[in-house]
């Protein structure tokens, strides 16, 4: 049994419960269409009021995730894992429940519905009531839920749930809690009101600089500068700082002020090291933070691909790629921030996680796909590479991989153009094909005698024939002209079923007889054209299961599972291997590489039997 009011009465609903706001909708809809809008707006700025808290809170988690910005401003430096961001998937819940409220309480007090435009008296009105009424009351009512084990277990222990404060966090918790919230809001508006000085300003102004407040207290991110401080002391007791809010999530016991640290001075509750600590914090911001061990250089794939990061959605990033219908109208203004990247940008950090100690980070080229097949674009796209990987070198990263186009063989000979010109490197190149090659094979079973095979003369093509030979598997190398592809499909026994290994269309596909299974090494992915045919996805690994902090998925891949490519270097960092893998790929180390995976805890993601070679 579920305590009463600490569960939300749309939970079952799952995506669908914005219904629960339909009257609220409609009517605004109906007073802009129907009505006299100037006489009876008020349900058209809850509306408004509802969508500008929605887009507060967004942009202060975009703010957050902004690594490239904020990575040396961070007071906890753990990274927000898929299971933190599931426990915060309904952050809105509370600004939902605030919306009816707030519909409610104006057909219980009319007046409230007939407000003037602007009142300046009421700013010292609501400053007041705050003040007053709705800093203490929040401090008692927070202090209790903390001090009586049963309101903590049943209603406030779902906000601290989660081990890294977010904007979302403030967000986070009971339909009680949130209610007596929607209450300590509400009082300052309401009181203005009665007095006769509220006004529509007013309610926006106060309502979403308290949504501000309380996102810049859960950002993880110290934004407040020490020095204001030491000039101006007092005002250490009239706000707070993310680092003084932060300090209450670890420690649980002290600093539960709603935005004034007065209150916890004169509660005997203010934790003594928070000025110290917020000024350590302070002072090291700007400088270089923890040095990365391993750092996969990513590129933008196209253009509503690039919505797919966490600093832009962040639920988005956590699932798979897909393409969604709100992503058009946001296409323009991506293309117009692509045109800006590629004028001037340089390489930028956008997630990181933790393995073994180790922190890994990606870091993304400012340039998309299509700009790695304009001829007269590469030579600048390498330099954005190479200034990657001496950037990485000169930081004291160990391994660098390069990822997809960025170790493309007409491009920079899979790395081979950087290893050659900086011989000194200390930093370890990585295009991982080594461990690719082996995802590939591992997914072909055990008893194939035959394969077809497009792409033979790439590397990685290479690599894989020479290998299959090596197995006794019969090797057919495709240029794929119709006549001889499909001479060679009549010769060919009628329970055999080809693997096709490289990027075909869909004609070309429909030369492939039923039941073929189509393999694939390159971007971009196989277009899944032939019902009477299986497609394998592009190769890749699970990541060991104590990986820390991962919380946005990479492409088209599941929740922790990352391209083979990346995974390679991840091998290559925990084996400490002192050799750049760049040029063509050694054979004879297919097996190593693959064995070295498994023993680090890399899964792959298909398990069926295969051909490689296991180490016992």
């Amino acid at each position: 049994m579920v305590a009463f009011l600490s569960a939300w009465p749309w939970d079952n609903l799952g995506k669908y419960k914005y219904v629960v706001l339909g009257p609220v909708f409609a009517k605004a809809f109906f007073s802009i269409i129907y009505e006299d809008f100037q006489k009876d707006s008020w349900c058209f700025h809850i509306v408004a009021l509802y969508l500008a808290r929605c887009l507060i809170y967004q942009l202060w988690v975009s703010y957050n995730n902004m690594l490239f910005i904020t990575r040396n401003r961070k007071i906890l430096e753990q990274g927000v894992d898929f299971n933190q961001i599931d426990k915060e998937w309904d952050w809105d819940n509370s600004l939902m429940l605030h919306t009816l409220m707030a519909f409610i309480g104006c057909y219980i007090f009319p007046f409230l519905q007939n407000l003037p435009l602007w009142d300046s008296k009421g700013v010292i009105t609501v400053l007041l009531l705050h003040i007053g009424i709705s800093e203490p009351l929040f401090y008692w009512v927070h202090r209790n839920f903390h001090n009586k084990d049963y309101l903590f277990t049943n209603y406030h222990s779902l906000h601290h749930s989660t081990p890294v404060q977010t904007p979302f966090t403030a967000g986070n918790g009971s339909l009680l809690e949130n209610m007596v919230l929607g209450i300590i809001i509400g009082i300052p508006v309401m009181g203005s009101s009665l007095l006769g000085y509220g006004s529509i300003k007013l309610v926006y102004g106060y309502v979403l600089v308290f949504d501000f407040l309380r996102c810049l207290g859960h950002s993880n991110v110290e934004v407040v500068s020490h020095k204001v401080f030491e000039k101006m002391p007092f005002l250490r007791y009239i706000l707070y700082t993310p680092t003084y809010h932060s300090l209450h999530h670890t420690e649980k016991k002290t600093n539960f002020c709603l935005f004034m640290p007065l209150f916890d001075a004169l509660g005997n509750t203010l934790n003594p090291s928070s000025w110290e600590l917020h000024k350590e914090i302070s002072c090291n911001a700007g400088k270089n933070s923890k040095v990365p061990d391993f750092v996969f250089l990513a590129h933008v794939v196209d253009i509503t691909s690039a919505l797919h990061v966490p600093f832009v959605f962040r639920s988005i990033a956590s699932m798979p790629y897909s393409i969604k219908l709100f992503f058009l109208p946001l296409w323009p203004g991506v293309f117009v921030v692509m045109l800006a990247m590629w004028l001037k940008a340089k390489p930028f950090l956008v997630s990181f996680y933790k393995l073994r100690n180790r922190l890994h980070q990606t870091w993304v080229v400012p340039r998309f796909g299509f700009q790695y097949f304009i001829p007269y674009a590469t030579e600048g796209i390498n330099k954005q590479i190479e200034k990657a990987i001496l950037r990485a070198d000169k930081l004291g990263v160990k391994v660098i991989s390069l990822a997809a186009l960025n170790k493309n063989e007409a491009l920079n000979g899979g790395g081979t153009l950087f290893v050659n010109k900086h011989p000194n490197l200390k930093v370890r190149v990585v295009h991982g094909n080594t461990l690719t090659a082996a995802v590939i094979l591992n997914e072909i079973p055990k008893d194939v005698k035959e394969v077809f095979l497009t792409g033979a003369t790439s590397k990685l093509g290479r690599a894989i024939a020479l290998y299959l030979c090596r197995r006794k598997v019969r090797v057919l190398m495709l240029t794929l002209s119709t006549e001889r592809f499909q001479n060679i499909q009549k010769e060919a026994p009628a329970e055999c079923q080809p693997y096709l290994v490289q990027w075909i269309t869909p004609r070309e596909q429909g030369w492939a007889p039923s039941g073929t299974h189509f393999h694939q090494f390159v971007v971009p992915p196989i277009l899944s054209f032939r019902r009477d045919c299986t497609y394998g996805d592009l190769a890749a690994m699970r990541l060991p299961q104590d990986v820390q902090g991962l919380g946005s998925c990479e492409y088209t891949m599941e929740r922790g599972v990352v391209h083979a490519c990346h995974a390679g270097g991840v091998v290559h960092s925990l084996e400490g291997w002192t050799h750049h893998e760049v040029g063509a790929l050694d054979v004879d180390r297919i097996d190593l590489v693959w064995n070295a995976a498994l023993k680090h805890g890399l899964t792959p993601v298909s398990s069926s039997p295969s051909i490689l070679t296991k180490s016992h």
